[in-house]
C-alpha cells in the first residue's frame, strides 16, 4: 500500500497506536470498562469475607474467655473474685460483670479498677464522619444484617441482657454481636458460674476490626481508583485507535465522493484485524468496485454512442438523399436502407436498454427453484414451433439429475436462448447443434456446440464484450447487436455461474459455449 502515501496522506500517529491487532473492538471496550467494576466487586467481596472471619475469630476468643473466667471465678470468694475481674479485665482490655442469683450486678471490673476502653455515648459521636457513612455504606452494599445498638443500661441487671437470661436458662455460654456508637464493634459473651446461679458479662471492644477492616477497605478504594485512571486512559487510547482511522476512512471517502482525484486509494489497515480493519477493506473492496462500475458505464456510454452513430449516419444519408433522387428504384433501394437502419437502431436501443438495467434487476431479484431440464425443453420446443433454429438440427442430451438450480426463470431463460442464438448463426444450414446438460459434483453445466469455424483461443474471452462483432459470413449486417453473450455472462455472473467459450469435447470443428450454475441444494 505505498500508494496511500502519495495519494492519501493520513495521521502519521496513526502507526504509533498500537494494540492487541486480534483482539475485536467489543472485547477492548469490555476490558476497559470491566475492569474497575469487577474489582470493585472484587475488592468488596473480599473485604466482607476478611471482616467476617475477624468477627469469628474473635467470637471464638470471647467464647473461650468467657468459660475460661467462669470456671476462675466459680467457687472463689468475693475478694478473689474482685482480684480476678481486675487482673483480667486490665490484661485482655475487658469488662467484667458478675450478676448474684437473683439477677441483680455483684461486681463490675470497671468500677474496681479504671476501665480498659472507652465508648462515646451517642451525642458525643459526629454521625457524618467520613468513616462511619462509609461503614454504613459498605454494610448495605454487602446486605450484612442490621445490628442492634449498644447501650448501658440505667439499672444494670440480669433483665437488661438477653445473652443473660439465655445463658442462666440454658447453662450456657452465648455470644451477642452489637454496633458501638462510633461504628466499632461490641461482642458480649454470658456465662454461667459455677452452680449457685451466678453469670458472668464479658463485654469486648475490639476497635482492632474495625481499623483492619477500614483499611483493607482504604486499599481496596485505592486500587479501584486506580483502575479507574488506567480506564480512562485505556478509553481515551481506545477512542484514538478507533477515531483517528475512521478519520482516515472518511477523508477518503469524502475524496471519493468529490471525485477530484482518479486515483484516491482507501486505506486497507492490513494490520488490523478488528472491526476497523475489517470495515477499512470493505470500504477499499467497495471503492474499488464502484470504480470499475463506473469506468464499465463509461466506456458503455461510449461504445452505445459510437454503435448508434454508423446507423444514424447510414439513415441520414439515405433520408437525404431521397429528396434529390428521382429514379423510383433507387428511392426504393434508399428507403429499404432507411427501414434497416431503423430497425437496426430499435434493436440496438433495445439492448442496450436490457444490459443495463440487467445488473439492477437481478441484485433486487428473489431467486426460486428452476428445473433446467424443464425450462431446455421448453425453449427448444418453442424454437422450433418457431422455427427460429433455420434449419439448424438441435440435438438434447441429458445426464445425471435433478437439474433443479436457484435463479429467475426468465433470465435463465435469456442465456440458453442467447447461447442457442449464438450457435444457429456460427452453424451452416442443415448443421447440427448439440445441448449437453450435465449435473456433476454439486454443479449442473449446459454445453451447447456447434458445427461453425470455432472460436480461437486469443479470441474466447472478447466474445464476451460488449458489441464484439465477429459474425460469420453471410450474415446481413447489423443482425446482431453484438451483446447477446455480454447479456448471458452478466446473468450467469448473478447467479453465481460461468459462462466460458471452449472447443468441442469430441474434437470436431465448432465452438462449445459452457453455462454452469451451481445445483439446488
Amino acid at each position: 500500500m505505498s500508494e496511500i502515501g502519495s495519494v492519501l496522506k493520513g495521521d502519521p500517529r496513526l502507526e504509533k497506536l498500537r494494540w492487541s491487532r486480534r483482539l475485536s473492538l467489543t472485547s477492548r471496550i469490555l476490558f476497559v470498562n470491566i475492569l474497575p467494576l469487577v474489582l470493585l466487586g472484587g475488592g468488596v467481596i473480599y473485604v466482607d469475607a476478611y471482616r467476617k472471619q475477624l468477627l469469628d475469630e474473635r467470637f471464638k476468643l470471647a467464647l473461650v474467655e468467657a468459660q475460661i473466667t467462669a470456671e476462675a471465678l466459680a467457687g472463689a470468694t468475693r475478694q478473689r473474685q474482685d482480684a480476678l475481674l481486675i487482673q483480667i479485665g486490665k490484661e485482655q482490655r475487658l469488662r467484667l460483670r458478675v450478676y448474684n442469683p437473683k439477677g441483680e450486678l455483684e461486681s463490675d471490673s470497671f468500677a474496681l479498677a479504671p476501665p480498659s476502653f472507652d465508648l462515646p455515648e451517642p451525642s458525643e459521636v459526629d454521625q457524618t464522619d467520613f468513616a462511619l457513612r462509609m461503614d454504613r455504606w459498605f454494610d448495605r452494599v454487602v446486605g450484612a444484617p442490621a445490628l442492634p445498638d449498644y447501650r448501658e443500661p440505667e439499672s444494670d441487671d440480669v433483665a437488661d441482657w438477653p445473652e443473660l437470661t439465655r445463658a442462666r436458662e440454658e447453662s450456657l455460654t452465648q455470644i451477642v454481636l452489637r454496633d458501638a456508637p462510633d461504628g466499632t464493634h461490641v461482642i458480649n459473651a454470658a456465662a454461667p458460674v459455677g452452680l449457685d446461679g451466678e453469670t458472668l458479662l464479658l463485654t469486648r471492644n475490639p476497635v482492632d476490626i474495625t481499623e483492619s477492616v477500614r483499611e483493607a477497605r482504604s486499599t481496596v478504594a485505592v486500587v479501584v481508583l486506580l483502575a479507574l485512571l488506567v480506564s480512562t486512559l485505556l478509553s481515551f487510547f481506545l477512542a484514538q485507535t478507533i477515531v483517528r482511522p475512521l478519520r482516515e476512512l472518511v477523508q477518503a471517502a469524502v475524496r471519493v465522493r468529490q471525485g477530484r482525484d482518479r486515483e484516491v486509494v482507501v486505506p486497507r489497515l492490513p494490520q488490523r484485524r478488528d472491526e476497523i480493519g475489517m470495515l477499512a477493506r470493505a470500504l477499499s473492496d467497495m471503492t474499488g468496485a464502484l470504480r470499475q462500475r463506473i469506468d464499465a458505464v463509461e466506456s458503455f456510454a461510449a461504445d452505445v454512442a459510437h454503435e448508434i452513430k454508423n446507423p444514424l449516419a447510414s439513415l441520414r444519408s439515405a433520408t437525404e438523399s431521397l429528396a434529390k433522387v428521382q429514379d423510383p428504384a433507387l428511392k426504393e433501394q434508399l428507403l429499404d436502407i432507411a427501414t434497416h437502419d431503423v430497425q437496426r437502431i430499435d434493436r440496438l436501443v433495445t439492448e442496450i436498454s436490457d444490459a443495463s438495467r440487467i445488473d439492477a434487476e437481478l441484485s433486487r431479484a428473489e431467486f426460486e427453484p428452476v428445473d433446467l431440464e424443464m425450462l431446455l425443453s421448453n425453449i427448444v420446443s418453442a424454437r422450433e414451433e418457431r422455427e427460429e433454429n433455420e434449419g439448424r438440427k438441435l440435438v438434447v442430451e441429458i445426464n445425471g439429475g435433478p437439474m433443479s438450480v436457484l435463479g429467475v426463470p426468465i433470465r435463465l431463460e435469456r442465456v440458453i436462448d442467447n447461447l442457442l442464438d449464438n450457435a444457429v448463426s456460427f452453424s451452416p444450414t442443415g448443421g447440427e447443434i448439440r445441448a449437453n446438460l450435465t449435473r456433476k459434483d454439486g454443479w449442473i453445466t449446459l454445453a451447447i456446440s456447434d458445427e461453425g469455424p470455432g472460436i480461437p483461443v486469443e479470441k474466447r474471452e472478447k466474445v464476451f464484450q460488449r458489441f464484439h462483432s465477429d459474425r460469420p459470413d453471410g450474415e446481413d449486417f447489423g443482425k446482431h447487436s453484438g451483446l447477446g453473450l455480454a447479456i448471458a455472462r452478466t446473468i450467469a455472473e448473478a447467479h453465481d455461474g460461468t459462462l466460458v467459450a471452449t472447443s468441442r469435447a469430441d474434437g470436431k470443428e465448432g465452438a462449445c459455449l459452457v453455462f454452469g450454475i451451481p445445483a439446488k441444494r
